[in-house]
């Protein structure tokens, strides 16, 4: 049940590029669970998962003794979701947005988000790096969204 929960539904197990991988996956879960739920909800869900998650990694790098194992996605499923929420995005395209914003500032971990990365150890580490990439790329995103928004043709398409 751990690996599961870790490796988001075995999506970090993917043999190249897992963190992408559970990214889409995740990506792909929020669509259709906002198509039920409101974004508040997800939210939450976020925050549950995350607290949740710190406390599964922990005990896992004590056992494994590795931090940050690249099959652990559980991390980027969550930093997908805050984007979302952030961005307050229910669409395909802006959630598409999302995803290609949170992978670049996950894969270069500028700023603070790098920081995170390299100085907090554990489940608060593994975690934290990504849930900044989240809340920076979901603030990004909508911002370019609402930009594409005044072009004509995204206004057409009512994604």
């Amino acid at each position: 049940m751990q690996k599961l929960f870790l490796t988001f539904f075995y999506s970090g197990l993917f043999p190249k590029a897992p963190g992408t991988a559970g990214t889409i996956l995740a990506a792909i879960i929020a669509w259709l669970f906002l198509k039920v739920l409101p974004i508040s909800s997800l939210f939450l869900v976020c925050i549950l998962v995350s607290v949740v998650a710190i406390d599964v990694i922990n005990r896992f790098e004590l056992k494994s003794g590795t931090h940050d194992n690249s099959q652990i996605v559980i991390d980027e499923a969550a930093g997908i979701w805050i984007a979302i929420c952030c961005s307050l995005s229910t669409g395909v395209l802006q959630i598409l947005l999302c995803v290609i914003f949170f992978r670049i500032f996950d894969i270069t971990k500028p700023s603070y988000i790098g920081r995170i990365d390299r100085d907090v150890k554990g489940g608060l580490g593994v975690m934290g790096d990504d849930l900044l990439a989240g809340v920076v790329a979901g603030i990004i995103s909508a911002g370019v969204w609402q930009l594409l928004s005044k072009v004509e043709i995204i206004q057409s398409y009512n994604f």
